[in-house]
């Protein structure tokens, strides 16, 4: 009974971190639960889909689809602060602007946004807006659905096979290194929906497959590149995972039902 209660405490103390969602007063706070919590971060994703999920097919009742999608994304974008769009747009000033690590680093602790980061936030939000447009209402709702908890496991992966690369910053107390365990319950916190869909026939098999591995690509791809630049990654790393693995998982899901293989 005592290990239930210490992990739902672990789970609302990310749910904390990473949204602006309110905690249960008992929940309290120890700073040694912090690098353990991130093993619920993809079940953090599951409450940021629900929400944005409840929004667009309420949205969906009133108003066109690239309208509920708009309202959709603004209100996942509201609940975590614009946590992850920051550090996409830091990891590409960061990596867009600096020639050596220490440069890097230096640009994307700036609180400012410059050109790369402008235009990468930009984009990848307008894509996002754009991939739901084009998927019918349960196509969407299973789309965030999938690609939310699976796009934050993709940056926990980063937490789980590297090493942080500041001495110091926003995601250090999360940071530790992550063992195989708590690798597992993170899979597990994105692998229970996304099966859950398939079974119940919302999702294609096939469909399920590509996200996944078009999230895995994605982070490896940039965990590629964060080590070859910055010798590990950062929270503002996490953030770019988490984004690119979205819009990733979003294309994949659309070529699906673009070519008549999803309904």
């Amino acid at each position: 009974m005592a290990s239930i209660v210490h992990q739902c405490r672990l789970f609302f103390i990310a749910l904390q971190f990473f949204t602006r969602m309110p905690i249960p007063g008992w929940v309290g706070f120890d700073p040694s639960w912090l690098h353990h919590a991130s093993r619920y971060f993809p079940l953090v994703g599951v409450v940021v889909a629900a929400v944005a999920a409840a929004v667009y097919a309420g949205a969906s009742l009133l108003w066109p689809a690239p309208v509920a999608v708009l309202l959709s994304t603004a209100a996942a974008i509201y609940l975590t602060g614009a946590f992850h769009e920051d550090g996409l747009a830091d990891m590409c000033d960061g990596f867009g602007g600096g020639l050596s690590t220490e440069r890097v680093l230096e640009i994307m602790k700036d609180s400012r946004i410059g050109t790369y980061g402008a235009v990468g936030m930009g984009l990848t939000v307008a894509l996002k807006c754009a991939l739901l447009s084009f998927l019918s209402v349960p196509a969407a709702i299973a789309a965030l659905f999938i690609a939310h908890p699976l796009s934050r496991l993709a940056a926990v992966s980063l937490i789980w096979e590297m090493e942080y690369a500041r001495a110091d910053g926003k995601a250090k107390p999360m940071a530790q290194h992550m063992s195989n365990r708590e690798f597992g319950i993170a899979c597990a916190c994105a692998g229970v929906p996304a099966l859950a869909l398939a079974t119940a026939g919302m999702l294609p098999w096939l469909a399920l497959l590509a996200s996944v591995t078009g999230a895995a690509l994605a982070a490896w791809w940039l965990g590629a590149k964060c080590l070859r630049r910055i010798g590990g990654y950062t929270g503002d790393c996490l953030g770019a995972v988490q984004q690119v693995a979205e819009v990733v998982i979003y294309l994949a899901l659309l070529a699906f039902f673009h070519h008549g293989l999803w309904g």
